[in-house]
């Protein structure tokens, strides 16, 4: 049985309450001190003694249990600490570390308690005043209002525009995001969107007129600071923009535009400014269709006297979580804008924006991962059950390892993007390192999307009912997790958006994902522990580039049928590369070579774990619809034939036999009444 807690066959360590400190590696993230020890044993006495108290004596029926406790998130990330110490250079990390600790215990005692009350106090929407006069104002709380002043004040988005470490800078601010993300009250929301504008603003030159708008979303002067929202879905899309905006810019006599049409969905609807695109008009009132219509513009919510800026709010959203923020149905009716993009060349510039957002996704991923993880450690150092500690129940504690396992593969991803994001901002990117960053962002993003909501729930079902009620907070980590699958692009969109990349390389980004994975591996050539995971991740990678091979005979349908799967193969094998690297650094833990060689033994490839010879056939769709339908007369009988065959389920295709499936085929006699 695996139990990476209580690291590998071997090491020399010994075992004292579970998760005490590993002699051999001195892993921080997972010890206690021997007065925890003491106090453990005094709790287990404490609670002997109050079940055996009777009934009558007690002065109120509750829980017996402590809350978990985590403290300094920055101090008790020993992965973190890990990466950070063996990629900056030592100045750097000295000043760094020095800065987080310091974050950490304001996180601690100060944005914790206002990212909850951001929760227990919504935004409400109020469209009129006293007087029937109408005002569309959106009501958020003062601890809201005082996150915004805490992330100019933390440099959240500065850091990565000041450049004070250079190409590490990206890398320092997605740590500072990370620790930050949870405890945020969903603040890291409008962050990620305003990291974005920047982003765009600065790919454009910062254009004089934008130069203003620039400095107040990179300031860290809370007077000045600016949050932007992304204004694109409409009514009849979320990804499809090309197809979907409907929203037209009428040319004014001085220049400027006038935007008419309406947003469907508005996230951080009380920010400064929003980045959002439209359709220009012709002078006979004609505008052009599909992406090449399309322009970007930029936009005040408010104007100088602090109006609306032609906008009106229908209403705020209802939804499962994140409902610290206001999310709201916008109509434009004549919203003053600046053209930002040249004519018809609003999807390409926005992308920059995407690209920053969707890396934003996977900080919010990993950290929600991260903190579930932290919560049920702690608990697992508390809760009594079946007589002893929970710490002491070995398949409590591999489900916590294997959760464990998952996040830390999602955080060496993220941490990658971040590197390499940073050297292409510092023009120190190679082609290679700027081909392999725009595979990957769409990559993590989908896979750590889905990381993170079995991670949240799993790790919600560690705390048993607890983890069920809402005082706990548990509840709003998994809402506000599950969005992150949807938000940038859905699992299925962004795996299509990983085969564009493909396409537009001409094939080239496959050959630097191969060779950056065998040049991570090769730093393990010496470690006898860590050569199976070496093995492993080589079989996948093999596997991987033979389906390539295959896929690019078969056309276009096959591989848009592998694309879900193919993505996450590339998501597997690289982070397995990854988890590989880190272990075969010096003064790397057993901790670290246990988790390598736990990720490299799933299915690293599963898009090549296929029926037959490898290859999706376009048979499939039809299968595919087949299943879908088989419960209605029209699509059963047509499809009986091509049902008899497999079901497919997460890259592997089980064949099943007809009998099996004849109570799917099944119809009623007659239609119910």
């Amino acid at each position: 049985m695996f139990i990476l807690a209580l690291c590998r066959l071997g090491a020399t360590c010994r075992l004292r309450h579970g998760w005490d400190r590993c002699q051999a590696c001195s892993f921080r993230g997972f010890s206690t001190t021997a007065g925890q020890g003491q106090q453990v044993s005094l709790q287990e006495k404490q609670v002997g003694a109050d079940l055996e108290m009777p009934v009558a004596r007690r002065e109120a029926e509750t829980l017996f249990q402590e809350r978990p406790e985590p403290g300094n998130q920055y101090l008790e990330d020993a992965l973190l600490r890990s990466y950070l110490e063996a990629h900056l250079p030592p100045k750097v990390l000295e000043e760094v570390n020095q800065e987080l600790e310091g974050f950490g215990n304001r996180l601690l005692t100060k944005i914790r308690p206002l990212g909850w009350e951001c929760e227990l106090n919504p935004p409400v929407f109020r469209q009129y005043d006293a007087w029937g006069q109408r005002v569309d104002h959106i009501v958020t709380c003062s601890a809201w209002k005082r996150m915004k002043e805490i992330a100019a004040e933390e440099g959240l988005i500065a850091e990565a525009y000041e450049r004070r470490y250079s190409n590490w800078s990206r890398v320092h601010q997605a740590v500072k995001l990370y620790l930050f993300s949870t405890a945020s009250g969903g603040f890291n929301c409008p962050l990620a969107m305003t990291d974005g504008a920047a982003k765009v603003i600065e790919s454009l030159g910062v254009p004089a007129s934008l130069k203003n708008a620039f400095d107040h979303l990179t300031s860290r002067d809370p007077r000045k600071f600016w949050t932007s929202g992304q204004w694109m879905t409409e009514r009849r899309g979320g990804s499809d923009v090309a197809n979907g905006t409907e929203t037209v810019a009428r040319k004014q006599p001085d220049g400027t535009y006038h935007l008419h049409g309406f947003k469907w969905f508005t996230s951080a609807a009380d920010s400064d400014m929003a980045l959002t695109l439209a359709r220009i008009e012709d002078a006979e009132g004609h505008v052009k269709q599909g992406s090449g219509g399309l322009s970007l513009f930029f936009l005040r919510v408010q104007d100088e006297e602090e109006k609306l800026n032609g906008i009106q709010v229908q209403r705020l959203k209802d939804k499962l979580g994140t409902r610290q923020m206001a999310t709201a149905e916008l109509w434009l009716n004549g919203a003053k804008a600046e053209l930002i993009s040249a004519e018809g060349r609003g999807v390409a510039s926005i992308s920059n924006m995407l690209n920053i957002t969707r890396i934003h996704n996977v900080i919010g991923a990993v950290a929600s991962m991260r903190r579930m993880i932290s919560l049920s450690r702690q608990y697992a150092l508390k809760r009594v059950v079946f007589g002893k500690l929970l710490k002491d129940h070995p398949l409590h504690m591999q489900t916590i390892a294997r959760m464990e396992v998952q996040t830390r593969g999602a955080f060496l991803l993220l941490m990658e993007m971040a590197r390499l994001l940073g050297l292409a901002e510092t023009n120190m990117a190679s082609e290679q390192d700027q081909l392999l960053l725009r595979l990957l962002v769409p990559v993590a993003k989908l896979y750590t999307g889905k990381q993170a909501s079995a991670i949240a729930i799993e790790a919600m079902e560690s705390f048993g009912g607890q983890g069920y009620m809402e005082d706990t907070g548990l509840p709003v980590i998994v809402r506000d997790t599950l969005v992150l699958s949807i938000w940038e692009g859905t699992t299925n969109v962004l795996s299509l958006d990983v085969l564009r990349s493909l396409t537009k390389s001409q094939g080239q980004v496959m050959a630097v994902f191969f060779s950056t994975v065998q040049n991570k591996l090769e730093l393990a050539s010496s470690s006898a522990e860590l050569q199976p995971a070496v093995q492993w991740v080589q079989d996948a990678a093999g596997r991987l580039a033979r389906f390539c091979q295959g896929a690019a005979s078969e056309g276009a349908v096959p591989m848009e049928l592998a694309a879900r799967d193919f993505s996450y193969s590339l998501a597997r094998i690289y982070a397995g590369a990854l988890l590989i690297e880190h272990a075969a650094r010096p003064g790397s833990s057993c901790v670290d070579v246990c988790a390598a060689q736990r990720w490299c033994r799933q299915e690293l490839c599963p898009v090549a774990a296929e029926l037959g010879n490898g290859s999706y056939s376009a048979e499939e769709s039809s299968l595919d619809s087949a299943l879908v339908y088989a419960g209605s007369p029209a699509g059963c009988d047509s499809d009986r034939a091509a049902l008899q065959c497999c079901l497919c389920s997460d890259g592997v295709f089980l064949v099943v036999p007809p009998q099996e499936l004849q109570p799917w085929l099944t119809l009623p006699n007659s239609a119910p009444g």
